[in-house]
């Protein structure tokens, strides 16, 4: 899941945890680009320009207090002018404003699009150089960028169309009170040093009221950012924690899991992605689950890991329902090994050991068991830089990795959603080994890619369209003939043979 930012002095981000706890559902249905103009762009104008904006707003104002008060006391008259001149300085500014507002979340919507084409291009950049589409590439980045320069360039021009009117208005005002002095001195109603002091007082009159009114509609705009930010301070769904229960540490002793019924929708108007799953795992037992793409495969461990909630059925770990547990509680004594290794942009410790719950002899451990202890030397041991998404390992070392850190959890349950599916032969036995070697005892569940992975288990799960159609030992289901696992394993052999 993707995490955001360190919290800023943004108040809005003080804390921003109800974001981090958003569902997975929240981050496969909004673009990445989004959520980086969020924590980047808005933050950015909520700690930098919205404070220095705000500063020069009560600058002028009390500036602009402080010349009314000096040119009252010299032309009393001017006082008459206050409330014709507000109001049109009112109508100005409104008119601006709602311009200016709309302008200030249009740019703001047009550069969320910008970014995802952007962090598409440069995660797919060696795909689309092979193929040739660089340039259809370069013309969406370039018509993308045109439709936000457009809503800058119109911010920019409703800008000068206030600016313009801001100094006409000051100009005449200006010539209003030079007019109203003359009267007044001609009369002898006022004093030559007083008058003399309010004129030149004047003069500074035009560019505070046009600093006022600019600052004033400026701050609203840039409230826009404060806005956006709420909505994923407030208005982010979360996902259920579960209520807190007196179990004790270690809980989770046998392993046992059990799926009861378990009917899943990814959204409202889909079908069911699990379709009434029913099964039970023994303690200690090892199960492969296999089925076509978009069998349901790993919804099953969704569902396990509670990033998704099941519409109905239940999911019992050593008979405890999980449903009825936090979900730290219930995350921390299960280990996964994912389909694509994810690692921090840190230290080799670091991504071991996130919490540092560990001393470096069980680090070293974990990692001498994944066949690892020569490449993280040669990189300056557990101190070492692994680069952003550990790009320093190859593909195979990162897996093994991921590796190490389930076996540093000691968890009763391991989940292996096809994490060989794209390593080589030799680190796909180096995996097998290790799991064979340090989960003999444990409960594992393996989704399997390679179907040989999973002869050895000993049980395999079949599922099709969400439901499960067989379930017995590997033997069993090949001396069925027109066994759905039998079908699967003579179409992956046939394959394996055709590939070159």
């Amino acid at each position: 899941m993707a995490q955001p930012p360190p919290p800023s002095a943004s108040p809005a981000l003080a804390q921003p945890h109800p974001f981090s706890q958003a569902p997975v559902t929240f981050f496969d249905s909004t673009p990445m680009g989004r959520v980086l103009n969020r924590f980047s762009s808005d933050v950015a104008c909520v700690d930098d320009s919205l404070p220095f904006i705000l500063n020069i707003l009560l600058a002028n104002s009390v500036g602009l207090l402080g010349l009314l008060a000096v040119l009252g006391s010299g032309l009393p008259w001017l006082l008459l002018l206050l409330p014709p001149l507000s109001l049109i300085y009112y109508r100005v500014q409104r008119r601006y404003r709602a311009s200016s507002r709309e302008l200030r979340r249009l740019g703001s919507l047009t550069l969320s699009p910008l970014y995802t084409h952007l962090a598409d291009t440069l995660a797919g950049l060696p795909v689309l150089r092979a193929t040739g589409a660089t340039d259809r590439f370069e013309e969406e980045n370039q018509r993308l960028l045109e439709l936000n320069q457009r809503c800058q360039f119109a911010s920019s021009a409703t800008m000068q169309w206030l600016d313009i009117r801001l100094q006409l208005m000051g100009a005449a005002v200006v010539s209003a009170i030079a007019g109203i002095a003359l009267v007044q001195h001609q009369q002898g109603l006022a004093d030559p040093g007083l008058v003399g002091l309010s004129l030149s007082y004047a003069l500074s009159l035009t560019g505070l009221l046009s600093g006022l009114v600019s600052s004033f509609t400026q701050t609203e705009t840039m409230l826009v950012s404060v806005e956006r930010l709420e909505e994923y301070t407030c208005d982010v769904p979360q996902e259920p924690q579960g209520q807190p229960m007196q179990l004790g540490t270690g809980w989770l002793t046998q392993g046992s899991v059990e799926f009861q019924d378990v009917v899943l929708v990814y959204r409202p108007g889909l079908p069911n992605a699990l379709d009434g799953v029913t099964f039970r795992v023994q303690p200690g037992e090892k199960l492969g689950i296999v089925g076509r793409t978009g069998s349901g495969k790993s919804s099953l461990l969704l569902v396990l890991f509670r990033l998704l909630e099941p519409s109905s059925g239940r999911v019992l770990l050593d008979g405890v329902d999980t449903s009825q547990l936090e979900l730290a509680e219930l995350r921390s004594q299960l280990a996964i090994i994912p389909q694509e290794p994810f690692l921090f942009s840190g230290t080799v410790r670091e991504n071991l050991d996130p919490r540092g719950l560990y001393e470096d002899l069980a680090l070293w451990q974990a990692v001498e068991q994944c066949h690892l202890r020569e490449v993280i030397t040669s990189m300056g041991g557990l101190d070492g830089e692994l680069g952003e998404g550990g790009r320093s390992l190859s593909l195979g070392q990162r897996q093994l990795l991921c590796l190490a850190r389930a076996l540093l959890t000691d968890a009763k349950v391991l989940c292996i959603d096809e994490a060989t599916a794209s390593v080589d032969q030799k680190t796909d036995q180096l995996l097998q080994q290790t799991i064979c070697k340090r989960f003999a005892n444990k409960t594992v569940l393996t989704i399997a890619h390679r179907l040989n992975t999973i002869l050895n288990s000993d049980r395999v799960l079949v599922l099709q369209a969400g439901r499960v159609v067989e379930l017995d030992s590997p033997a069993a289901l090949r001396n069925q003939p027109h066994s759905v696992f039998q079908h699967l394993l003579q179409s992956s052999q046939q394959g394996a043979c055709s590939s070159p």
